[in-house]
């Protein structure tokens, strides 16, 4: 209960409140204010009914959030094999049997690539990490040679912790650690099959599943929804695409150039390498390059020369004749845009979150691309930023 003062204008009283006046004198009169207890039952109600439902939100996400990851990654497989779907519908051929053919043609040649050079891989992986000591120790002898001092490699490698217990552990979970993969290969291969199975729905059923979800919105809002999903699905795919062959050539060139010169764990190498060139963005090519150089310079500074000489000729073939190919009916993302997905990918999903933070952030950049306005630059930005000014808005 609290009471108050006001003048005879009734309007200016709170609206949120039951008023009750107290007096009838021409004067000045008092009012007594009561909350509705009706009122403050329903607000508490409603309050502690969202707060419950963003605890059950969250708690739902924790515990389908591998589920929910999983059907990112077959959106993601979807999106990859659109380019290709839609050129054989333009071809005559019905969206079923194109997922079919596609899809089934990307599966074949992963399974084909994983039996010749599987084993190869975890092979040199495992001796990859074996050699650690050695290449360390390679680098502290080179060290005292070019600079007169005197490391003691045992006492290095017991601080790093890289004794042959603990090397041999990660060459034992690396390689073969083919038990511990076959362990846990039954939830290994649901997750595959999770992502393949609702991949190809996607691919294959994706324009009918949109129009059911745009048939619970309003018109306006389905041209929105439909714009969005053809531009993502159309422009992200062809970038996803792009970036997969681009990766894939980069690989290949480095690999075969790897083998030519002598480097040791050549595929491992040339795969980081590819990967790294196209999936991170600004330093992907000299992060890529650093571990094979790592691993040769000390024991055989020419081949390190060799190969920074090499990745340095190659990213100019790729920059002026490989990615205007491959890449010229795609969008691009910027630089900086893209180093920040790697960032919030890797820390959300981990090593994997990495790479499909940017086709991610490709969808968002299409999306915007789509919607944004863009204004003629006044003359005083044009000239600090030495770009041409646009003609008009858009």
């Amino acid at each position: 209960m609290a009471s108050a003062s006001a003048d005879d204008a009734d309007s200016d009283l709170p609206l949120t409140v039951q008023a009750v006046m107290g007096g009838r004198t021409s004067g000045a009169r008092e009012l007594t204010i009561r909350f509705d207890t009706r009122s403050v039952r329903r607000s508490g109600a409603i309050l502690m009914c969202l707060v419950a439902a963003l605890l059950l939100g969250l708690w739902l996400f924790s515990v389908t959030r591998h589920f929910l990851f999983l059907i990112l990654l077959a959106w993601l497989f979807a999106t990859a094999l659109e380019p290709g779907i839609r050129a054989l519908i333009h071809r005559g051929r019905s969206r079923g049997q194109a997922s079919a053919i596609i899809g089934g043609g990307v599966i074949v040649c992963c399974l084909l690539l994983a039996v010749i050079f599987g084993r190869l891989f975890l092979t040199q992986i495992a001796a990859l990490v074996r050699n650690v000591p050695g290449i360390e120790a390679s680098m502290i002898r080179w060290v005292d040679q070019s600079f007169g001092s005197h490391w003691d490699v045992s006492t290095i490698s017991s601080s790093l912790h890289l004794t042959p217990s603990t090397v041999g552990s990660w060459a034992g979970t690396v390689s073969g650690g083919v038990l511990g993969f076959v362990g846990s290969l039954s939830a290994v291969l649901f997750d595959l099959v999770t992502i393949v199975v609702f991949g190809f729905y996607f691919a294959a059923d994706g324009p009918n599943f949109f129009r059911t979800l745009a048939g619970g919105m309003p018109q306006r809002v389905q041209r929105v929804f439909v714009t969005v999903s053809e531009i993502t699905m159309a422009k992200t795919g062809g970038y996803v695409v792009s970036k997969i062959v681009l990766a894939a050539l980069s690989a290949l060139f480095h690999g075969v150039f790897f083998v030519a010169i002598g480097v040791p764990y050549w595929l491992p190498f040339a795969l980081f390498v590819g990967i790294a060139a196209q999936f991170v963005p600004l330093v992907g090519t000299y992060l890529g390059v650093a571990l094979p150089v790592l691993a040769t310079v000390f024991t055989s500074p020419w081949r390190a020369v060799a190969i920074v000489a090499f990745a340095a000729v190659y990213q100019q073939i790729e920059t002026y004749f490989f990615t205007p190919r491959v890449s010229k009916r795609t969008m691009d993302v910027n630089p900086a845009i893209a180093l920040a997905a790697v960032f919030v990918g890797a820390a959300v999903w981990g090593p994997l979150g990495a790479l499909i933070g940017i086709p991610l952030a490709a969808a968002g950049v299409a999306i915007l691309d789509t919607y944004k306005r863009s204004y003629e630059l006044v003359p005083e930005i044009a000239r600090v930023s030495g770009e041409p000014m646009t003609a008009n808005a858009r």
